[in-house]
């Protein structure tokens, strides 16, 4: 069975791949499948004709050799040969598939292509060097060579110096050893005579003013007086996150210090406006520098690191234009507080972010990518084209990293072990088949019962969850590996110039970055929710399988339902408890229905409530084995993802009520034992009648309204719902849909539960009729005997013999006998209506009886059409139309 699927899932698969005929040429496409398996199935596989490979081959060199290209048929001829000493079994295979494979290799074949067959030369020998031959020949060991003479005046052999350390080695045995010195130092250079002096002594006396601390006259200290130059230079290192003595720590400025030639309060809020700029670019100095382990958290900080990375060359680009100046040139702090704008603005919204994200307690990891959204999307509505550009572009370098464990899902159907920051969880442990979509996998919700992913992802989570369990489910079908080859060539980047290009500014970032992301949701969806879908109704017969479940649950086909039905009644009326063994119901279903579904699928069973019940009370009520019957029809693992097992209990739910109705039908359709009234005495039929076909209408107008207002109509709802349905998760919702509109509408659900023990006690109310009836027609029969007894006895006739005499006696006495046993079955049928409906008097007259029958009927008619009436009025339910509609239809048996 399972080779027969594979086998009709490649054989689609192919069709679809060659063929390219839409769905809605149905016969055509069966007819191309037909074909395939056919020519599958009786192909006889035979071995390849090698002589004729061989033919071929020849005339293939006497070509090449016709058409000019000797060099090209040598070229063939030498690998022949070489050929002939790797032959093997498969190697006349290999040689016709390559020959149907070649296109004009006369005209094409270029021997050039050959070279691309011949294999690099091996590597060069590392080359000779110094340290080698020195290691090679001792030289490391033979301390004297190394040894230093110093041949100026007045040296001597005594005077030589042992300079030979590991070090010294190492340099002179590298070619670079003359230019590996290290940098001289300040000291170094200060050092140095005649100018290294005065050099040291520039430096200190302009570096002087931080180590003054001179008091004032009056004991205060006083400010220091500084150029705008050592201003600016110590203004570029705080911003730089270097250490300076005008800022503490935390970008505080120091009250000692003072502008030369500038007013206190100018000079506060200069250096207000610089520390300001400071403290605001600290959490991203601070985030820098902190050790992250969530990848996404790395690239976030790795981006944060490259905005810095900008601006400090920014400032070391305006130190260098400050020094090495050629021409005269005027230092403007507030010129180069203006020329920092443009690039301290983004910096300052990326701060935020960060300080904001800091602030937050237990956030999560992709919490970065929501500040990240809201804010590119707040700096294109505000005009700020830099800080947009900025934040856009670290927005689409993290998502490119939570844009991972995505494609490993949407491609593979797998996730990253331990990722925290994707919103799909496995189950831990493995469930079955049929419960891989439903409960395998979930998607992860927060505390308060949000989805754990960003918000800007939640309306594409749902075909990203599907696209993966489509992947999981295609894998156990084996079908995963074809449909790799529908897959595009490459993916939509998902970057910031692509998705927000220059022409598209005037377009809500939300707007761009949903369309782009959709797209790339669409290359990676592919072709795997539509293959998948399509291997359901194709080679597991989801069609099939719902058709069967209409046949056994809903009565689609009436005649096999009423042999089924009929079969277990006549058990019943026969107070027969073989019913309820599981192998005789079984039997039972399996021939009822087996003309039209696979009888071996289909099983039944009571369940154990079923079995209390006496065969007397069983035949009573339709409320009290009836439903204990439980019908199975076995699915294949991939159909019960659509039609799961509450799926199946709505279907029981119909067929047990349908099951009820029918049997109040068929109680009321057994052959009248009565005689037709002949009299004014038997007048007290004429409400037996009556009540009769009024339970009948009742009964047909409820099973009408089932088969033409509820079961046609969703059944057909529901095939087209499949059709239109874009993924398994659209199948199952369409389904669950139907079953849920089923159980609505046929008056099944919780809000309807007073109306529907109503209409059953409507169904109660035919089976006591029906055993008055029969307690009815058991007594005249008695009546009848007793008066023809009597007859006989008071005749004016001559006494018969005495043999004729006794035999006679005999024969009275036996009718007298089965009268008995008649009006004893008539008395427990008696006690029983007394005992079930609560009849004090057990000698009650049948009229009475009848009219409290009819009366009971009255009374349930006008509650039910009422009470629809007003739950139809009083609900929104898509059922409420049809609860009206039965209303009206049950009105017509009311009396005004």
């Amino acid at each position: 069975m399972a080779y027969l699927a594979q086998l009709g899932a490649l054989a689609d698969e192919l069709v679809a791949a060659l063929t390219s005929i839409p769905e809605a040429q149905r016969e055509r496409r069966d007819a191309y499948r037909e074909f395939v398996l056919r020519s599958l199935r009786h192909h006889t596989f035979t071995r390849t004709n090698q002589f004729e490979v061989q033919d071929r081959l020849d005339g293939l060199e006497e070509r090449f050799c016709v058409v000019g290209r000797d060099a090209l048929a040598r070229a063939l001829r030498i690998r022949l040969d070489a050929l002939e000493s790797h032959r093997s079994q498969t190697t006349p295979e290999v040689l016709h598939l390559l020959l149907e494979l070649a296109d004009q290799p006369a005209q094409k074949s270029n021997l050039s292509d050959l070279d691309a067959l011949v294999e690099p030369e091996e590597d060069a020998p590392p080359p000779l060097t110094w340290r080698d031959i020195a290691r090679e020949d001792g030289w490391k060991q033979e301390r004297d060579i190394w040894r230093f003479v110093d041949y100026s005046l007045g040296s001597s052999d005594e005077d030589e110096v042992d300079v030979l350390s590991e070090a010294s080695l190492e340099s002179l045995t590298t070619t670079s050893s003359a230019e590996g010195k290290s940098q001289p130092t300040v000291e170094a250079l200060a050092s140095i005579e005649p100018l290294g002096g005065e050099v040291l002594k520039q430096v200190q006396a302009a570096q002087a003013w931080r180590h003054d601390s001179a008091a004032a006259a009056d004991g205060r200290p006083k400010r220091i007086p500084i150029s705008t130059t050592q201003l600016l230079r110590e203004v570029l290192f705080m911003l730089a996150d270097l250490e300076t003595n005008l800022f503490d720590a935390g970008c505080n400025p120091m009250p000692k210090y003072q502008l030369r030639g500038v007013s206190l309060d100018s000079y506060k809020a200069l250096l207000t406006s610089f520390a300001e700029c400071g403290r605001k670019l600290a959490p991203l100095r601070a985030f820098a520098k902190q050790r992250e382990k969530i990848p996404l958290l790395q690239v976030f900080q790795d981006c944060v690191q490259k905005a810095l990375h900008s601006l400090d060359l920014e400032l070391s680009q305006i130190q260098a234009r400050m020094i090495a100046n050629k021409d005269d040139v005027v230092i403007s702090l507030t010129g180069v507080l203006e020329e920092l704008g443009p690039t301290l603005t983004p910096l300052y919204s990326l701060a935020d972010i960060v300080r904001q994200l800091q602030e937050e307690r237990n956030s999560h990891a992709f919490r970065c990518l929501e500040l990240l959204y809201d804010a590119v999307g707040m700096a294109q509505l505000q005009g700020s084209r830099s800080v947009y550009q900025l934040l856009g572009t670290i927005f689409f370098d993290c998502f490119q990293v939570y844009l991972k464990p995505i494609r490993l899902w949407m491609e593979e159907g797998k996730l990253l072990p331990g990722d925290r920051t994707f919103f799909v969880s496995e189950s831990p442990t493995k469930l079955p088949l049929p419960q891989i979509w439903k409960s395998q996998f979930n998607l992860l919700r927060t505390p308060e019962g949000s989805l754990h992913a960003p918000r800007f992802l939640k309306p594409a989570i749902h075909r990203i969850f599907t696209a993966g369990k489509s992947i999981v489910v295609l894998k156990h079908m084996k079908q995963h590996e074809s449909t790799r080859k529908y897959r595009p060539g490459a993916e939509p980047k998902m970057d910031f110039a692509t998705v927000c290009p220059d022409e598209a500014e005037l377009a809500p970032f939300s707007e761009l970055f949903s369309a782009a992301f959709h797209a790339w949701i669409r290359s990676k969806h592919h072709s795997a929710a539509a293959m998948l879908r399509e291997l359901l109704f194709r080679s597991y017969g989801l069609s099939e399988d719902l058709d069967a479940l209409q046949r056994i649950y809903l009565m689609s086909d009436g005649a096999r339902f009423d042999t089924f039905a009929s079969s277990v009644f006549r058990h019943l009326d026969s107070y027969s408890s073989s019913w309820k063994d599981r192998f005789t119901l079984t039997e039972i279903a399996q021939e009822a229905f087996s003309g039209c579904i696979d009888g071996d699928r289909l099983s039944a069973e009571v369940e154990p409530r079923g079995l209390a019940h006496s065969g007397l009370a069983s035949r009573s009520s339709v409320r009290l084995s009836l439903p204990a019957i439980r019908l199975r029809y076995r699915l294949s693992w991939p159909v019960q993802i659509v039609v799961p097992d509450d799926g199946i209990q709505g279907y029981q739910t119909i067929f047990t009520f349908l099951l009820q109705a029918r049997r109040a039908i068929s109680v009321l359709q057994h052959p009248i034992l009565t005689p037709q009234p002949a009299g004014p005495a038997d007048r007290a039929s004429y409400p037996y009648y009556l009540l009769r076909s009024k339970l009948l209408w009742f009964g047909n107008t409820v099973t009408t309204y089932l088969a033409t207002l509820v079961l046609a109509p969703n059944a057909a709802r529901l095939r087209a719902d499949l059709r239109e349905a874009a993924d398994v998760d659209d199948m199952v919702a369409a389904h669950a849909a139907f079953v849920a509109r089923l159980v609505a509408e046929s008056c099944q659900g919780a809000k309807l539960q007073p109306i529907r023990d109503c209409i059953l006690d409507v169904f109660d109310l035919a089976i006591r009729l029906e055993d008055a009836q029969r307690a009815e027609t058991a007594r005249r029969e008695e009546e009848d005997a007793e008066i023809s007894r009597l007859s006989v006895m008071s005749s004016p006739y001559r006494s018969p013999a005495p043999g004729r005499d006794r035999a006679k006696r005999r024969r009275v006495e036996s009718e007298d006998d089965e009268g008995e046993e008649e009006d004893g079955a008539a008395q427990v049928v008696g006690e029983w209506m007394v005992k079930r409906h609560g009849v004090k008097d057990s000698k009650k007259p049948y009229a009475l009886v009848l009219r409290e029958l009819h009366g009971d009927f009255e009374r349930h008619l006008r509650f039910i059409a009422s009470g629809l009436r007003g739950v139809a009025r009083a609900s929104r339910e898509e059922a409420a139309a049809k609860w009206d509609l039965l209303a009206e239809m049950l009105e017509v048996g009311i009396k005004d």
